[in-house]
Parts: structure tokens; C-alpha cells; sequence
């Protein structure tokens, strides 16, 4: 089926010594037959991602970009001890097959896992699935219901509370994410000043800790083929923590481009939520906090930390694009998106703040008391 999600051929500088992984798999006791077909995978935020498909197995193999430290966002390990140990409680997770930390295997940690086949939901949905409005509606449910599903995992006892840092983790991500911009910043970018101290001055206590995946998007989940609305697997744990579940679902929310916003946002769109059938932001917002029961104070923190985060991720690549460390022409506009991120920031500020205002409102309400139907 040509929906099915693939990988391509391998990027040159980044080929990957087979014969040495395959010579370690047997070493683990893992059966091989025959030869092997080797393609990699495009997606994916940071770490490089490979598809080893031999005769009687189908493998993916994930290893850090070369030049990277093993302990910083590249960490095998603790992604493959994550999943290792999510697996038995959030079953959409790949089987875990094994975990290399002998770096004269081919210079690096990597880990291996099972090939779930699929479909990957990146910008468009593949013609050949043909939704309907209940379809996309169906699968937009179903994506918010699997975040809910792991936002409840029971991770007390087991070794997932390992990942946590303890209470304050709003506070910690705010703090980490204003160093980060500060870091990155050039000179054609805004300073975010009002919302980064906006954000400081808003965060609010911690509503929860539970299991979070930190880059919830439709592009880190596989469809079932059969039944292309049903999720059957999530992928990219390299963040995955203990954290706010608000805190990951106001980051999700920075990529859900809807069919009403600017073309910009449109142009950047990396998930099919623009389609009929997509819930709304607000849409989306609504049904987690009735599905979950959590009542914040202050909703709109959430959706501005979310944007911010977005704009720094945005700004650190687009430094190295600046100071020509990489030249990929995919970069160079992307001062414009960050521009766009803070006007989007300041607008939501600006409504959470009229929204709080009850001579405002009443300004509001007359205004289109007045207005003509």
C-alpha cells in the first residue's frame, strides 16, 4: 500500500556499518536471515533513524547525529529505558529489542527496536485514505484520546518515576526555555521581553505530575493501515518526562495550524489539523480538560509558554543559519516565523488580559449589542 510510511535512501555522511550492527544483533541473540535493506527516515527532531529490513525481521534502528554528546538530548539510553518501561502500560509503544552502549560498535550508543508498519500523518493525509469529515473528526479524537491515555499512566513504583525532578517543573521549563532564547538570540529577532516576563510572572504551580511526551504532534504517531483512524503506535520519546501535563498539551498546541490562521502559520504547518472534521484549538483545549477533570486558573499561560517554546526551538535553528553553520535554504526564513510567534504571544496575552477585565467585557458585550446582525 503506497500509504504506508517508508524510509528513503541514506543521507550521504551518515551511513551506517551494517555489517557491525548485525554482527552485534546476533551476539544479543537476535535471529537474521538473509540480506539486509537498509533506508532512513527524514523525520524525527534530532537523532537519526534507520530501517534495517531483513528476511525474517524488520527493525529500526535510532543512534545521536555524529559530533553530539551522548548525555545531553541524545541520551539512547534513557529513550530506550523509557519506552523499555512505558511498554507495559501504554501499549502503542515499538517492542524494544536492544540497547548498545559499546562504542566500538560503529562510534556511538544506539538502540533497536521492532518496525511497526503504518501510516505517519505529517502535513497532508495521503490522498488514497480519502477521509470524510466524520473520518478526520474520528482521528482527532482518537490522537487527543491516546495524550489523555498517557497522561494517566501509573507511573508511581515503577522506573519511570526515575525521570522526575519533583515539583516546580513549570517554573523549571520557563526558566530553561528564557536561558535558551537569550542564548540563540539574533539581531533580527524580537526580544520577547514582555512575554518572557509575562510568563515568569504567570507560572503557575504544577497541576499535576504525570508522564509527558514533550513533542506531542500527529507526525510522532502511526495509523493502524486497516483502520486508518486508530492509533498503534507513538514514536520520538527523546523528551518524554515527568512534567505538567498542561504544560505538554500547551506545547502541542503551538503546532495545530487551523484552517483560519495567517498564511505563515499555514506555510510552517507540519499536521493535517487544518482539515474539516479538526477541532479547533479551543476545540481541543475543552474536550482534555473535561476528559481529564483539570481546572487551571490561568489557561491562556499554557497556550503562550507552548508559542514561546516553539519560537526558541525556531530561533536555535535558525542560529546556526545565521552564523553559517549550516546552509540549509529551509532555514533562511525562518526569522519571519519567530516575528509571527510573537505577535501570536502578545495577542493571546492581550485577550487573556481583556478577558480578565469585567469593565471590558461589559465594553465587549455593548460594543456588539450595538453592532449591526
Amino acid at each position: 500500500m503506497a500509504v504506508i510510511d517508508v524510509g528513503g535512501s541514506v543521507r550521504a555522511g551518515e551511513e551506517l556499518d551494517v555489517q557491525a550492527v548485525g554482527n552485534w544483533l546476533i551476539g544479543q541473540g537476535v535471529q537474521l536471515e538473509g540480506p539486509v535493506e537498509v533506508t532512513q527516515y527524514s523525520g524525527g527532531a534530532s537523532n537519526w533513524t534507520y530501517r534495517l529490513k531483513y528476511t525474517n525481521a524488520d527493525l529500526i534502528l535510532r543512534r545521536p547525529p555524529k559530533g553530539t554528546k551522548a548525555k545531553s538530548a541524545h541520551d539512547m539510553a534513557r529513550e530506550f529505558k523509557v519506552q523499555y518501561a512505558l511498554s507495559e502500560f501504554y501499549p502503542v509503544l515499538p517492542e524494544m529489542v536492544a540497547l548498545c552502549q559499546d562504542e566500538s560498535v560503529i562510534g556511538c550508543d544506539f538502540y533497536v527496536m521492532k518496525r511497526i508498519e503504518g501510516i505517519i500523518p505529517r502535513a497532508n493525509l495521503p490522498r488514497e485514505l480519502n477521509f470524510n469529515e466524520a473520518q478526520v473528526r474520528e482521528l482527532c479524537i482518537n490522537v487527543i484520546d491516546k495524550l489523555i491515555e498517557l497522561h494517566q499512566v501509573p507511573y508511581v513504583g515503577t522506573e519511570l518515576e526515575k525521570l522526575g525532578k519533583g515539583e516546580g517543573y513549570c517554573h523549571r521549563q520557563v526558566d530553561g526555555w528564557d536561558a535558551r532564547y537569550a542564548n540563540a538570540k539574533t539581531l533580527n529577532v524580537p526580544s520577547f521581553r514582555y512575554v518572557r516576563q509575562w510568563l515568569k510572572d504567570n507560572t503557575p504551580v504544577d497541576a499535576k505530575t504525570c508522564l509527558i511526551h514533550n513533542d506531542w504532534r500527529f507526525d510522532n504517531v502511526i495509523l493502524d493501515p486497516n483502520d486508518p483512524t486508530q492509533v498503534i503506535g507513538v514514536l520520538d520519546w527523546e523528551m518524554a518526562t515527568l512534567g505538567d501535563p498542561l504544560m505538554d498539551l500547551g506545547s502541542a498546541l503551538a503546532y495545530w495550524v487551523e484552517d483560519t490562521d495567517n498564511a505563515i502559520f499555514k506555510a510552517t504547518r507540519r499536521q493535517p489539523t487544518n482539515l474539516k472534521g479538526m477541532f479547533s484549538r479551543k476545540e481541543v483545549v475543552d474536550y482534555y480538560l473535561e476528559k481529564t477533570g483539570l481546572t487551571p486558573e490561568n489557561w491562556t499561560f499554557y497556550e503562550v509558554f507552548g508559542v514561546f517554546r516553539l519560537a526558541v526551538i525556531a530561533q536555535q535553528i535558525y542560529y546556526r543559519y545565521y552564523h553559517k553553520q549550516t546552509n540549509n535554504p529551509a532555514f533562511k526564513d525562518f526569522w519571519i516565523v519567530i516575528h509571527a510567534l510573537h505577535i501570536r504571544a502578545l495577542k493571546l496575552i492581550g485577550r487573556q488580559k481583556i478577558e480578565a477585565n469585567d469593565i471590558a467585557q461589559k465594553y465587549m458585550t455593548k460594543f456588539k449589542e450595538l453592532m449591526p446582525k
